[in-house]
């Protein structure tokens, strides 16, 4: 099969390699997209391994249609048109998913924006609502809210009746989108110090942050009494100095986790959670993908250059004819 390569200092190539072997719980995916994450460039650069099992080819998700099944796989059929969550191997002609971990795409829904859901809705579901128990009416405060992740936990925020939806993003453009997507109080972290307009609106219940180091104690000082605070990534840094005082004056949980490497039974609860608290959303159009753009497979390296610029909206899809 077709797949792209990873050459240390090198850029991504096209190239081949045999077809994945499809165990017992396993659903084989004519991939015809595949979405782009962060993590994506960290393992191209050594930081972010697969966990033991997964495929070495870069792609945490995809979606087309199931060419094969394993033998204790029921609930998918030949044919099926899915988008998966993946531990690795997006990147290619063919990938396997554990079963658990795929979704039916909607119909009328093309497969480049279905793979721009799996990786983003689990994240949020798993981080915002499972770990940091976001109830309604409460005020969650989302960093990064161009993101893949973060146009996602807006919607999905805004659908499960939060109180008051703050975000942060890097330009008054990105800002409007945010506002355009539920955000109640979108900041220009450029322009705004978004501590001040977090408590300027009364303080945050629930924070989902993926930037780290000088946000931890910021963080902290947005955080309402017995609030959450939740890190998924850390791309300023992982070292932070911190004042504790105010994590033990307000009751404060600090709190950090991952997804890729979690055992497929979790990721089949995370992925029956979405399904049936937001996947009636997702196919009515109350919460929807953010396409920023597409590229050619063949193309993975101009696509990987937009991801680390930072300049995209939501998510950036490779796509097969």
């Amino acid at each position: 099969m077709q797949v792209i390569l990873v050459n240390a200092d090198s850029p991504l190539v096209l190239g081949q390699m045999p077809d994945p072997t499809v165990g017992d719980n396993d659903v084989l995916i004519d991939v015809k997209a595949a979405g782009l994450n962060r993590a994506d460039l960290m393992q191209r650069a050594g930081l972010y391994p697969p966990p033991p099992g997964a495929s070495e080819i870069l792609g945490l998700e995809v979606a087309g249609i199931v060419s094969a099944i394993g033998s204790a796989v029921t609930e998918w059929s030949v044919g099926d048109r899915v988008c998966a969550l993946l531990g690795g191997g997006g990147y290619a002609e063919l990938a396997v998913a554990d079963a658990g971990s795929v979704f039916a795409v909607p119909g009328g829904m093309d497969f480049a924006h279905a793979a721009c859901l799996p990786e983003a809705m689990m994240t949020v579901w798993a981080n915002v609502f499972m770990r940091s128990a976001l109830q309604p009416g409460e005020t969650v405060l989302i960093h990064g809210g161009t993101s893949g992740i973060g146009v996602m936990a807006i919607q999905m925020a805004r659908q499960a009746g939060a109180g008051t939806i703050l975000t942060t993003a890097g330009s008054d453009e990105k800002a409007s989108v945010c506002a355009d997507l539920g955000a109640d109080h979108a900041i220009n972290y450029r322009t705004q110090d978004f501590v001040e307009v977090v408590q300027g609106a009364g303080g945050a219940d629930v924070i989902l942050d993926i930037v780290g180091g000088s946000y931890i104690q910021r963080n902290i000082d947005a955080a309402n009494l017995n609030g959450r605070i939740c890190n998924i990534a850390y791309q300023d840094s992982f070292e932070a100095t911190v004042n504790f005082g105010p994590v033990l004056m307000k009751r404060l949980v600090l709190t950090a986790t991952t997804l890729r490497a979690r055992p497929n039974d979790q990721k089949r609860a995370i992925r029956d959670d979405v399904t049936s608290q937001f996947w009636e959303a997702v196919t009515s159009g109350a919460v929807r993908p953010v396409l920023d753009s597409t590229f050619p497979l063949a193309e993975a390296e101009a696509a990987h250059a937009r991801l680390d610029t930072g300049g995209h909206i939501g998510k950036i899809v490779l796509t097969r004819d």
